[in-house]
């Protein structure tokens, strides 16, 4: 096949050419549907950041968010197809999905780290004046967690191991919602929780329980949430899942920036402020929602980047309490391909 060379009259009549084809409306790259998982967690704010200042449109994607109530109703729906992406602690019902091929975990998100406080232990005031004020005091009490293979129930784990005492002298209740366990603690119907500092100081400051330990004392290096996908979304949807991951990110910036580091001036702390207070303690003033961001938040990790160390102990704990099948390997459960791994 013959070609020729163009001149440059040539090549800038074809360049105007292409510009009027376009200008006459032929249709551009659709963007790609997102269905993405949230919780009205202070700890999803990069979520809603992402989403009200366009991050996600700059990447190509039409996000729709779909809130769920709990950890394991959402990695069902991933699997499922009725959301694409979810950010969210590691539970039985992820690792089991992912034994079946069906989730993986892409990255990292909330962290605890030495000198951030991160989730607190919280007594019931009722409990307190018992004599539960300390968490070398469980045993014999009832904590609280959302489902059984939560994120809650690792963390008792660790705090009763860290203090010698056996889990099965805890009485651990399931109470599903994390606004169900918030009831049942301020009412003295359960007697501790553990539970992110944005919720669990303003429990404090609002008298309905006391202080009596920090979870990162026992877990420093704790990877509270990951973000993750369907398998098919991994491996078929790269372009997709690597846009997906670019926009969060840069909302992750701003949200530590914000919030933790506080390098932010204080009209960009304003402004991620009502962003958030749109989905998240919407109910309350803005003064103090904007506070509790302040004053509670934990490190979200740079670049979605993955704590493979912790992740993967979480794993081998859920397979030695007999929650999910033996056989599932960290390949099985997560794909590092896509971020940095610490």
């Amino acid at each position: 096949m013959l070609k020729f060379p163009l001149n440059r009259r040539q090549a800038l009549i074809g360049l105007g050419a292409a510009g009027t084809m376009l200008s006459f409306g032929l249709p551009a790259r659709a963007a790609a549907k997102v269905n993405l998982g949230v919780i009205r967690l202070a700890s999803h704010a990069p979520s809603f950041i992402a989403f009200e200042r366009g991050y996600y449109k700059d990447e190509g994607l039409d996000v729709d968010l779909k809130f769920f109530e709990a950890a394991q109703p959402m990695a069902v729906a991933i699997a499922s197809g009725d959301a694409d992406y979810g950010v969210t602690a590691m539970s039985g019902g992820l690792i089991s999905l992912a034994g079946k091929g069906a989730v993986k975990v892409i990255g990292g998100a909330l962290t605890e780290e030495k000198g951030i406080v991160g989730a607190i232990i919280l007594a019931s005031n009722k409990a307190y004046e018992a004599g539960l004020t300390s968490p070398k005091e469980l045993a014999g009490r009832s904590f609280g967690i959302t489902t059984t293979g939560s994120s809650f129930h690792f963390m008792v784990y660790k705090i009763a191991q860290a203090n010698g005492i056996p889990l099965d002298q805890i009485t651990l209740r399931p109470l599903q919602k994390v606004g169900a366990v918030v009831g049942a603690l301020s009412s003295g119907q359960i007697d501790a929780w553990a539970i992110q500092p944005s919720i669990g100081k303003m429990m404090i400051a609002e008298g309905h329980a006391r202080q009596i330990g920090l979870f990162s004392d026992y877990a420093p290096d704790y990877q509270v949430t990951t973000v993750f996908t369907s398998t098919r979304n991994a491996a078929d949807e790269r372009e997709k899942t690597q846009a997906f991951i670019r926009a969060y990110s840069k909302a992750v910036d701003d949200y530590n920036a914000a919030f933790v580091d506080k390098t932010a001036d204080a009209a960009e702390v304003d402004d991620v402020a009502k962003i958030v207070h749109k989905y998240v303690e919407a109910d309350l003033p803005f003064e103090t929602a904007r506070n509790n961001l302040l004053e509670g938040s934990q490190r979200i990790n740079k670049g979605l980047a993955l704590s493979l160390n912790s992740v993967t102990e979480q794993l081998e704990w859920f397979k030695s309490e007999g929650m999910v099948k033996e056989d599932i390997t960290p390949e099985m459960l997560f794909d590092t391909s896509y971020v940095k791994t610490i």
